[in-house]
């Protein structure tokens, strides 16, 4: 169960961020989770979309180039110490967290993390085999 999610590096300046949001908007493409990184003069903005093939278009006739990974989305209850119990299976199977964030649209008292692992295969058979619900791309309303 991976998705795919879109990164694009931009410049960290004013209002290139909103400007970039509301391009996809007015293309009718609905960001489902956004993660966005400082890493000095630019930043890394990670993208689950409604759209992915219409989104890439966008930001290549915007010169804005982007990089597909896949990611793996889990429901965990919205509770402490259950993002450590999650990742405890996790880490004793040696797959290790390269990043992660929050989607916060679900309203069933729980919240879905989304991965990227060293090993997004394994990772989702760990999860699996630890009773951990994985997203689809359904659910998150992309096609």
């Amino acid at each position: 169960m991976k998705l795919k999610q879109i990164a694009v590096n931009i410049e960290n300046s004013p209002g290139r961020l909103i400007e970039i949001i509301r391009m996809l908007g007015n293309a009718g493409i609905n960001l489902r989770a956004l993660n966005l990184v400082d890493t000095g003069e630019f930043g890394i903005l990670r993208l689950i979309v409604s759209d992915l093939a219409k989104t890439r278009r966008i930001l290549m006739e915007k010169q804005l180039p982007a990089v597909i990974d896949n990611v793996v989305a889990a429901e965990i209850e919205d509770k402490p110490g259950q993002l450590a119990a999650t990742l405890e299976p996790l880490q004793n199977a040696d797959v290790r967290v390269v990043y992660m964030y929050t989607y916060i649209g679900f309203s069933s008292g729980k919240t879905v993390m989304i991965f990227r692992f060293n090993d997004n295969d394994k990772a989702i058979e760990v999860l699996r085999q630890n009773g951990i619900k994985l997203i689809d791309a359904k659910t998150l309303g992309i096609s």
